[in-house]
């Protein structure tokens, strides 16, 4: 029997990987001789590094680089010399969790950390660069990143603007001259867990900045100074990012490096998933198990455990989850690929208990749910019957 563990990270209780040793643990209560393959998956968010430095065999190399106010800070990213590969999670450079709820500032936070970063994985000779925007403290455009790689935003005068959200709307020119010239020769993908547009109601200034400490004024500016940009972009570059899907991700971050770098946005869990070749391990599981802490009627919507049952529905392998907390919009999810869902605790528990607790719970509900597929598969020599 081969059954495949992909679960995302149990936030706030299981990261990935101990949410999948959990399930092994409880396949194995029942099916002793189970092969139980242990793939743990990420949406491309925080833990991005944490999900894939295992798996892909990559070095950790940690680089001291600005912060998202300019405070002196040592981040880090993934590298795989023998695919020439780099991870890179902007929430380790310039994410939200670098900065206490004292000195949110969406107005000068800058992605120029990432920029280094990008600049460090050069040095090791990346052809490919994965980057992770999930968690970000800017809404700058991906002007501070692009500014530590060469790149120079002047205003009416012709002098170099810094790469933050308070200088948007002085851009009048982009000068690309000082480019790193190696950024020609690097495949550059976008992992966005999010959609949203740029300029909107639903864009990156209205949305997010708000949880970066942004004021309804502050919004107002970033909004202005993103149009700005994007103007700036259509004039030189021939290239409208306004309502571009995913342009509006980590404050603008989206839309900037597809202008600047002609970088590929892609749904962070499908690109996460096609970096850990779960989509193989799924043809030859006879079983799918997955889960996260939550799930919901957005869990269908861009989340790692929905790509996974996706994957699964396709190769028709049925596929279970398991969470810590079912939304009552949860139960429709079998017509996005689960075969069923369960939640993890045994009744009616705090939530004190039930994150303190949740390998043991996600063990035994595990356990239960092998159980019932071995009734099934008893009574089906196929095995194609749900529970």
């Amino acid at each position: 029997m081969k059954i495949l563990a992909a679960p995302n990270a149990f936030k706030g209780s299981l990261s990935a990987a101990q949410a999948a040793e959990a399930m092994r643990s409880g396949v194995h209560r029942v099916l002793a001789d189970a092969d139980v393959q242990m793939i743990p998956v990420a949406d491309g968010g925080d833990g991005l590094l944490q999900t894939l430095e295992s798996p892909l065999a990559a070095e950790r190399i940690e680089q001291r680089v600005r912060g998202p106010l300019g405070d002196d800070t040592r981040a880090a990213f993934l590298y795989s010399a023998s695919r020439r590969l780099a991870i890179i999670e902007m929430a380790t450079a310039s994410g939200l969790a670098l900065l206490d709820s004292q000195r949110l500032d969406a107005m000068h936070a800058s992605s120029e950390g990432v920029g280094q970063l990008i600049s460090a994985a050069l040095d090791r000779g990346a052809g490919q660069i994965v980057l992770g925007i999930g968690g970000s403290a800017t809404t700058d455009g991906a002007t501070g990143l692009a500014t530590a790689l060469g790149m120079r935003f002047l205003d009416e005068y012709n002098k170099p603007l810094r790469g933050e959200g308070a200088s948007l709307q002085r851009i009048r020119r982009i000068d690309r001259s000082d480019l790193d010239k190696r950024l020609a020769n690097v495949r550059l993908e976008v992992a966005c867990d999010v959609d949203n547009p740029l300029l909107g109601s639903h864009g990156a200034a209205r949305v997010y900045a708000p949880q970066k400490g942004a004021s309804r004024n502050d919004i107002e500016q970033l909004e202005k100074g993103l149009a700005n940009l994007a103007d700036v972009i259509d004039h030189q570059f021939g290239m409208d990012v306004r309502e571009m899907p995913g342009g509006g991700a980590a404050g603008g971050m989206g839309a900037g490096l597809r202008a600047f770098f002609n970088a590929e946005l892609k749904p962070g869990a499908e690109l996460v998933l096609e970096l850990l070749q779960v989509e193989a391990a799924i043809i030859n599981a006879d079983l799918v198990l997955t889960g996260e802490g939550r799930l919901d009627e957005q869990t269908r919507f861009g989340k790692a455990p929905g790509a996974v049952a996706a994957l699964a529905a396709k190769h028709k392998v049925p596929c279970i989850a398991i969470a810590g907390m079912l939304d009552e919009s949860a139960y429709t999810l079998t017509d996005a690929g689960f075969s069923a869902v369960f939640s993890l605790c045994p009744g009616p528990v705090r939530l004190t208990d039930a994150v303190e607790h949740a390998a043991r719970y996600l063990a035994m509900t595990t356990e239960q749910v092998i159980r019932c597929r071995q009734s099934a598969w008893r009574g089906d020599s196929s095995g194609s019957n749900d529970c």
